[in-house]
């Protein structure tokens, strides 16, 4: 199993708690450790931007970990899915002063804000206009990569996540990171993956990003028990109607297995049937239903 690889140095502020680390290897989120570093040192807002599930919030949360208001509460609303008067009174508290929003609770400390893009336009003015006058209170914020621009006039630094599919190098570290957490959750081993699942961790696209990857592996060990998590552990561990069918998994598993032999050697079919104990003609059926190209894999 490939180490967690955890990407604070001495150089950078680490959080006080294992759930404050960024996990990482690839040089995408080397710069968005240096950004989150370089806000968590500043007193200015912070824009987190990224894809669905890339890992915004935990960021966020690190950079208040990481600052001198670390010891100081943070409060966390969502305008995501929330109506517009609801926002403000989430933000600002009720109108006739009964009682007081997130920003007057998170006084001394730091007020997170996730899908600030999704705030309605007079929740958004009322906001920038407060960040316009000295506050007790830092503002951080997530939303979607494109939706910057504004917030950047306002005055915020912004510290941006690269989709998990643009830092294949970060799947392994964190993969093994999750599979190290969730173990300890149910009080099992920490046994590794297999060749195959490492494998299909990098092949996967991960649209889901980063929580995707969490769930599956949090399913995974769940399915698993006290063995290795296999390839096939992964597919299942798909929430609802994602999980494949036994005729996909194994359809799957065919050709992940045809692939990898074919690649042990270079293309060549008799010696990856032989391989196989199976016969030549079986075996290029099997290649056949799975659509794998031999030739792909001759030098």
């Amino acid at each position: 199993m490939t180490d967690t690889q955890d990407i604070n140095s001495p150089a950078r502020p680490s959080g006080r708690r294992r759930s404050d680390r960024i996990v990482g290897a690839s040089s995408a989120m080397k710069e968005s450790v240096d950004q989150a570093t370089r806000a968590a040192r500043s007193s200015s807002p912070v824009l987190v931007s990224g894809a669905t599930g890339s890992g915004r919030g935990h960021v966020a949360r690190a950079i208040h970990a990481w600052s001198v208001r670390a010891a100081s509460p943070l409060e966390v609303v969502s305008a995501a899915g929330t109506p517009e008067d609801e926002q403000q009174r989430e933000i600002f508290g009720a109108a006739d002063g009964g009682s007081g929003g997130a920003l007057s609770r998170a006084a001394g400390g730091t007020l997170l804000i996730e899908e600030i893009d999704q705030l309605g336009s007079a929740a958004r003015a009322a906001l920038l206009q407060a960040l316009r006058q000295p506050a007790s209170a830092r503002v951080l914020a997530t939303a979607t990569t494109g939706s910057e621009a504004a917030f950047v006039a306002a005055g915020f630094e912004v510290v941006s996540i690269a989709r998990l599919a643009d830092r294949s190098e970060d799947i392994l570290p964190l993969a093994a990171h999750f599979l190290s957490e969730f173990s300890a959750e149910g009080g099992g081993e920490v046994v590794g993956f297999t060749s195959d699942a490492r494998r299909w961790l990098v092949e996967e696209t991960w649209e889901g990003n980063v929580r995707e990857l969490s769930e599956r592996i949090r399913q995974a060990v769940r399915l698993a028990g006290d063995g290795a998590i296999s390839a096939e552990a992964l597919m299942l561990g798909a929430d609802g109607d994602d999980v494949p069918s036994f005729k996909e998994a194994k359809r799957a598993f065919e050709t992940r297995y045809v692939e990898g032999l074919l690649r042990r050697c270079n293309g060549n079919i008799s010696r990856a049937a032989r391989l196989a104990k199976k016969d030549r003609k079986d075996f290029y059926d099997v290649i056949r239903r799975t659509g794998v190209d031999p030739a792909e894999f001759r030098p």
